[in-house]
């Protein structure tokens, strides 16, 4: 079941927003759960675990911008839609990448595109993931949760979201092999992940937790058109 989580401080919105996604869901045939806030605060002091969330722009304080930047400060892997009428906002939405921006009045079918690509997303969100084998202790890390890999030496260095590194001794071919198509080699000791990459340059990566990891000049030109197609496809 997916849990959607809608933030708008206009109950109209709020209500025309659950009623959309429920009826998707429902001609789906997909199962669902829908929490409504009236602004970020309460959605950020919520239990969490959602899949998908609709967030307005325009709300007072902390307006849907900055709740998106504290919900990817805690950790937050789901999906952010924003649903405003500033246009000019679209850009600042890669900051926290977001999955779309739909704008108001909500069309019909911009919706309905939408949520078909995320639907499509989360299902294979949930299938994919490594499996780690150390000794007697075997480890499955979901692809959405690894920031990047680092060869150093004969070990691979895994960081996922929260800090955490694992290391295990792999070839860095073979770690390629094993991962689908969110994943870029920026760099011969380095497999980042598309999703987490907050921007680049003079050489270096930004991710979404703030660190940055080397570039490859000669790659470029190929992890532009790479982020192109992912942000294209949704994937």
């Amino acid at each position: 079941m997916l849990r959607f989580a809608v933030c708008d401080d206009e109950p109209y919105m709020r209500e025309m927003l659950e009623a959309r996604i429920a009826g998707y869901m429902k001609d789906k045939g997909l199962a669902c759960q829908i929490e409504s806030f009236a602004g970020g605060r309460q959605l950020l002091e919520a239990q969490g675990g959602f899949d998908m969330v609709f967030l307005d722009i325009q709300m007072p304080e902390p307006d849907g911008m900055d709740t998106a930047c504290r919900l990817r400060e805690t950790g937050f892997e789901g999906l952010v839609v924003f649903i405003t009428v500033l246009e000019e906002c679209v850009f600042r939405s890669f900051e926290v990448q977001a999955f779309d921006y739909l704008l108001k009045p909500l069309k019909e079918e911009g919706f309905c595109r939408t949520m078909d690509r995320a639907v499509k997303s989360l299902r294979a969100r949930d299938r994919k993931s490594m499996v780690l084998q150390k000794g007697n202790e075997c480890r499955i890390i979901p692809f959405s949760q690894i920031l990047y890999c680092e060869v150093i030496g004969r070990k691979i260095y895994l960081h996922r979201q929260g800090g955490e590194v694992l290391e295990f001794y792999e070839r860095m071919d073979h770690v390629q092999q094993q991962v689908d198509r969110r994943f870029f080699r920026c760099h011969r000791s380095y497999l980042v992940n598309l999703e987490h990459i907050c921007g680049y340059q003079g050489g270096q990566i930004r991710l979404s937790d703030g660190k940055e990891i080397p570039l490859s000049r000669l790659r470029e030109q190929e992890l532009s058109r790479a982020l192109l197609l992912h942000m294209k496809e949704g994937c």
